[in-house]
């Protein structure tokens, strides 16, 4: 069977169907800012785009869940469903969020591939010494003088993925090239 489809009407699809980019990693990671990023550069191109930030979703859509580990799957929980919800009615949904633990990340990516929406994992793998040096929230002085525990990453767990779609070095490029990097992974998709 021939592709009777032109270039203009994949270029189209491309624009109107959804997906999901996870951005996981350590807390000033640089996961939000190469979200923004590339969500720019996507709303140029015409792209529907959201970018579920973390801190926001705690803030209105899990306010009241604390850090434990059973508080963290519930939040990632939801993050995933509404981005699953966006993505399904043709958003890019940019999702910087930390997820420390494999199995949550792994229930969100289960919940796209039922609904058959498209999505992808990226590890933005800035070491802790990087991230701690950066403290875009205070997080690491915080908790290096005794005002914070759960740190992920520091005091609590983080499980990095084994597998991602891609992961970015944010530590050893610019922001534009990270933003770059994960744009072309999702033309090489079909995702943009």
């Amino acid at each position: 069977m021939t592709d009777t489809t032109s270039g203009r009407e994949r270029e189209m699809t491309a624009v109107t169907s959804g997906a999901t980019v996870w951005l996981t990693g350590l807390p000033s990671a640089g996961k939000t800012t190469i979200a923004r990023a590339l969500a720019e550069r996507l709303r140029a191109e015409g792209h529907r785009v959201e970018v579920l930030d973390g801190d926001e979703i705690r803030e209105f859509l899990s306010a009241g869940l604390g850090f434990s580990r059973e508080d963290r799957h519930q939040n990632v929980q939801r993050i995933g469903f509404v981005a699953e919800l966006l993505a399904s009615n043709g958003v890019k949904a940019l999702v910087p969020v930390i997820a420390p633990f494999a199995d949550s990340r792994e229930a969100v990516r289960k919940r796209h591939q039922r609904e058959g929406t498209g999505y992808l994992e990226v590890h933005v793998a800035t070491p802790v010494e990087v991230c701690s040096e950066r403290d875009v929230k205070g997080l690491y002085a915080r908790q290096a003088a005794g005002e914070l525990t759960g740190l992920t990453g520091v005091d609590d767990p983080y499980e990095a993925p084994t597998d991602p779609d891609l992961r970015i070095h944010a530590h050893e490029q610019s922001v534009e090239e990270s933003a770059a990097a994960l744009h072309t992974l999702l033309i090489e998709r079909g995702l943009a």
